[in-house]
């Protein structure tokens, strides 16, 4: 039996007046979700909740059986650390480094514009060089999303980051971090003076003078958020027996994969965004089901759109996920023994332009069971499902049937 999990971040989402009621799933063109849902078994899942940060990395975690409560060190900086090879000590803090638009004292744009990552890594490294020191280093990532390391015991995770993509259009001044007690003051005070020095050195980057001439919006500010320390996860093998691998563009997810044992899988052309490479990350799928049992297909282009507040781009997410990844997987394993889901880590809803804790739905398709009398696949729909409303670490038992 091989399992397959198709993860579509943020694709869930609230009725619209724009859309007569409905949400983005409710009207997307997305035959193979709902030939998922028809032939499995639907059910809403609890991935988030109030008592901690409404983050992918949560959510994430919970979906593949891991509770945070246990194991999270309070931010996604180190998963996203892991993923890109380096290596943190037990006093390490690492967070993650947006790239930002800011206009007149505003977050404007939490992504830069959605800067390509080429242009991206020329200003890390020049942050990099003005900036950097044996206790502080900035690495290149992928598009708008960096990680800052702080290699001292001096600095404490103590502090209250506000995520970027949650405060856009407010001022940054209101905004800035803040220590939650004493042992978070020094922390704060230096990656304060870090986001307000690098604007005039972004800013005047032939980067940002290039993307201006444009007339594209410029990254010419740094955000911290995310800090945490090492994690320590037992592996997926451990805890559920599957030889398994991940493919995703984004590296909170491949952190992730990197501290279970998971192996991750790069596609060319995958980008984190709507031009990602979905037939890419189909073939990949395959390829590793060749020599494995279990594979996660993390896709974050619902997600951006709902960040953006741009329902169309939602609704092509959707369908460019169904007809171009779901489907070119269904069809070549037709009459294989398999088990495939289809579900976000949570909702990002146009209206709102951040994740909430609204329970995402799931259906499970499996050859070896029988399915439910829910039609089709959305957040209504699935409410009908047999499997009711579950806790996200429940989801891996019920995906393998135990």
């Amino acid at each position: 039996m091989k399992y397959i999990v198709i993860l579509g971040d943020g694709m869930s989402d609230r009725p619209l007046r724009k859309l007569n009621g409905k949400t983005p799933l409710e009207v997307a063109k997305k035959p193979n979700m709902d030939f998922i849902a028809r032939n499995g078994r639907c059910g809403l899942l609890k991935t988030l909740s109030e008592d901690m940060p409404l983050g992918s990395d949560i959510a994430n975690l919970r979906v593949l059986g891991y509770d945070p409560r246990k194991y999270y060190t309070g931010g996604r900086g180190p998963l996203e650390a892991m993923s890109m090879g380096i290596q943190l000590r037990k006093d390490d803090i690492a967070l993650r480094c947006n790239l930002i638009t800011e206009e007149n004292g505003i977050l404007k744009d939490y992504s830069g514009g959605h800067i390509s990552t080429e242009e991206a890594t020329e200003l890390i490294n020049l942050v990099e060089e003005r900036f950097g020191t044996r206790e502080i280093e900035f690495h290149p990532g992928v598009g708008y999303r960096h990680i800052l390391i702080l290699r001292s015991s001096r600095y404490s995770t103590a502090i209250r980051c506000n995520p970027p993509h949650d405060i856009m259009g407010k001022k940054i001044a209101d905004n800035l971090i803040k220590p939650l007690n004493e042992s978070g003051r020094e922390t704060s005070r230096l990656l304060n003076k870090l986001i307000l020095r690098s604007k005039p050195i972004l800013e005047s980057h032939p980067v940002n003078l290039r993307r201006k001439k444009k007339g594209k919006l410029i990254a010419n500010m740094l955000w911290f958020w995310g800090a945490g320390k090492r994690l320590e996860l037992p592996r997926f093998k451990e805890r559920f027996g599957l030889n398994g691998a991940l493919i995703s563009a984004v590296n909170l997810l491949r952190g992730i994969a990197v501290y279970l044992g998971l192996d991750v899988i790069d596609v060319p052309g995958a980008t984190g965004y709507l031009d990602t490479n979905y037939e890419g990350k189909a073939e990949m799928a395959m390829e590793a089901l060749e020599t494995r049992d279990f594979v996660y297909i993390h896709v974050e282009a619902p997600d951006e759109a709902g960040h953006e507040g741009d329902v169309n781009k939602k609704i092509k997410a959707i369908e460019d996920l169904d007809k171009r990844l779901i489907g070119k997987i269904l069809n070549s394993l037709r009459g294989e023994e398999l088990t495939i889901a289809v579900l976000p880590d949570h909702a990002t809803p146009i209206e709102v332009r951040t994740h909430t804790t609204d329970p995402v739905p799931f259906a499970i398709y499996s050859t070896e069971r029988k399915g439910d009398s829910v039609e089709s696949y959305s957040e209504r729909s699935a409410e009908l499902g047999s499997y009711g409303i579950k806790e996200g670490t429940e989801f891996m038992n019920l995906l393998l049937g135990r």
